[in-house]
């Protein structure tokens, strides 16, 4: 009942069912592990959740490209001329809105040419791919809870008795700025903290104030290093 379905796809040879899952999966698996790589190894100051997206759902999208194009030059050029069309007519600011056009435009080249299991297939993992994305906030990173600023009035030999405190409320603590004009000022320091209980912020910034040579305690809380 279903060899129309895969007899539709229409090329130099018939398409190959499991072949196609097995690519478009294949894929999928490749561009996740790109993107925990890039997740893990990121050190930038601008750091995209959409684009960690875009990396995962891009090879999908490329391995659906190669199958629609079956070796047919001329479908190849009818591919880049729709493609030129997007790239300079319209300014997408978002990597994923990028994504979601390119997919669209390979369904409907796919539908168009009469590959149909290709279309089919193909646009259902996306949609799932896109769910789970959306579902499990993948590509979001926690790497600290609260910025707490001080001015450090003594010896920078005497900074183990605030660090004591630090570690004592916090996982990971790490000094995000140091700043001394002058040895007789004092030094402004800033410290990122991975809180053990993110609730007990007030208790750490008051055992902070009651330190001998701390003035000027602040806190910001953190947000997630992603562009939502």
């Amino acid at each position: 009942m279903t060899d129309w379905f895969f007899q539709g796809d229409i090329a130099a040879r018939p398409t190959d069912g499991m072949a196609l899952v097995l690519s478009l999966l294949l894929a999928f698996l490749g561009g996740h592990i790109v993107a925990w790589v890039y997740m893990k190894t990121h050190t930038g100051l601008s750091y995209s959740r959409s684009f960690v997206n875009a990396l995962i759902v891009m090879p999908i999208l490329v391995a659906m490209v190669m199958t629609v194009l079956s070796n047919n030059l001329i479908t190849a050029f009818g591919m880049m001329a729709v493609f030129a069309i997007v790239r300079f007519r319209n300014v997408l600011r978002d990597t994923l809105d990028t994504t979601y056009v390119l997919a669209v435009l390979v369904m409907g080249m796919a539908c168009g040419t009469q590959k149909y299991a290709t279309a089919v297939f193909g646009g259902l993992l996306f949609v799932i791919v896109m769910v789970y994305l959306w579902y499990t906030s993948f590509g979001v990173r926690h790497r600290y809870d609260v910025i707490v600023n001080l001015h450090w009035a003594r010896a920078l030999a005497d900074l183990k008795e605030v660090m004591g405190v630090l570690h004592r409320h916090s996982q990971k603590t790490i000094c995000a700025s140091q700043r001394s004009s002058d040895a007789s000022q004092g030094t402004d320091l800033s410290y990122r903290l991975l809180l053990r209980d993110p609730a007990r912020v007030d208790e750490l910034l008051t055992d902070i104030r009651t330190l001998q040579g701390v003035s000027r305690v602040t806190s910001l809380q953190a947000q997630d290093e992603s562009e939502l």
